[in-house]
């Protein structure tokens, strides 16, 4: 497994040569968050689809909509 240090680079140089900054901090943004999400579901601190439909039918309510 490569570090982290690494894998920067790694993803960096599979950007175009043109790409911007803010490009740049979105893909390692993005990764973060994939490799986060499935830590967790690896972890199994995950929240079922009928769960989370539970969820929103009882916020929408609540909030009035």
């Amino acid at each position: 497994m490569q570090n982290l240090k690494q894998e920067t680079i790694e993803l960096i140089k599979r950007l175009p040569d043109n790409c911007s900054l803010e490009d740049i901090m979105y893909e390692l943004y993005f990764k973060q968050k994939v490799k986060r999400g499935l830590k967790e579901l690896k972890e199994g601190k995950v929240v079922s689809h009928e769960e989370v439909k539970k969820r929103m039918s009882k916020w929408l309510k609540s909030s009035g909509h």
